[in-house]
């Protein structure tokens, strides 16, 4: 099962990848203006259409539901089933399974690298499960309600989905306007107020969470580029929160801001020191403990 919003470039890709696995093929499309319902058409799929909602998840249920299939497989279009994963799920199902769902690790190629750090990796997403066994909610980028058994398989390269994703800057921030917008206004639906400060505390946690504690330093370049991208997303979503509240004016010190830019600059100088640190889990403990009372 795939789901589809003007996807022309990968949909035969992501088609055929599974053709030799699936029973049959779904895509769900949103009413693309390519060529990409004609594409999965003559690759042999069947096609179902849902309203355009700007993000994939208020249609999986849908898709799911043209399935007549006991077993689902979901793929985004920009994803590929490798040949080694879809002989590992074939033997699964060969076999007695007493889990209700698998959840599989996830390759994302980001602008043309492996991502093996910040958090893209082993990317675990469960789309191999028994039909009716796993619901998906409307909230943009939320996990799938199961209250089933599942499993979870090795993350290993030749058990991954093969994920395409960003292959460029301008793909990147076309995504970002659009996810940033509906995450803005999740956020006014939960009557979240805006705090300027969060401006600061969101981004900033973001990139250390993503550059030194999941160590996207280990990808170089691009682990730096992808952390900045992703704290910089939170300030767009809160920038936008705000829009949501008419632009409140609100009175801002410069004092204010130079005690968030010395929060930050804490921070910064603990990850830096603990990622300094000496190798052994004993006098890494030791010295995350001297690191953290020296700046208490």
């Amino acid at each position: 099962m795939i789901n589809t919003l003007n996807e022309e470039k990968n949909i035969a890709r992501a088609v055929k990848s599974v053709q030799s696995f699936a029973t049959e093929v779904i895509v769900c499309d949103m009413y693309s203006t390519d060529q990409t319902v004609e594409i999965a058409k003559r690759l042999g799929a069947k096609v179902f259409f849902h309203k355009k909602t700007g993000f994939v998840e208020p249609a999986r249920n849908f898709a799911i539901s043209k399935a007549k299939g006991e077993w689902i497989l979901i793929l985004d279009a920009d994803e590929v089933l490798p040949n080694v994963l879809a002989k590992r799920l074939e033997e699964m199902l060969n076999k007695p399974i007493l889990s209700s769902f698998v959840s599989i690790p996830r390759k994302n190629i980001i602008f043309g690298k492996w991502m093996k750090a910040a958090m893209w990796w082993p990317d675990y997403n469960i789309r191999f499960f028994k039909k009716g066994e796993v619901i998906w909610n409307n909230q943009i980028h939320s996990n799938p309600t199961t209250q089933a058994q599942g499993l979870t398989l090795p993350a290993e390269e030749d058990l991954a989905i093969i994920h395409y994703n960003y292959t460029n800057i301008e793909q990147y921030i076309a995504r970002l306007n659009r996810y940033t917008t509906i995450q803005a206004q999740e956020l006014a639906g939960e009557k979240i107020v805006f705090n300027w400060t969060t401006l600061f505390s969101k981004p900033v946690e973001e990139f250390l969470s993503r550059y030194f504690a999941n160590k996207g330093y280990q990808d170089g370049l691009h682990g730096l580029a992808l952390s900045l991208l992703q704290a910089f997303s939170f300030v767009v979503v809160y920038l936008k929160l705000w829009e949501i509240y008419k632009f409140r004016e609100e009175e801002i010190s410069v004092e204010q801001v130079n005690q968030e830019m010395k929060q930050i600059a804490h921070d910064f100088r603990y990850w830096l020191r603990l990622v300094r640190a000496p190798n052994g889990p004993i006098k890494k403990f030791v010295y995350k403990l001297r690191n953290r009372l020296s700046y208490e």
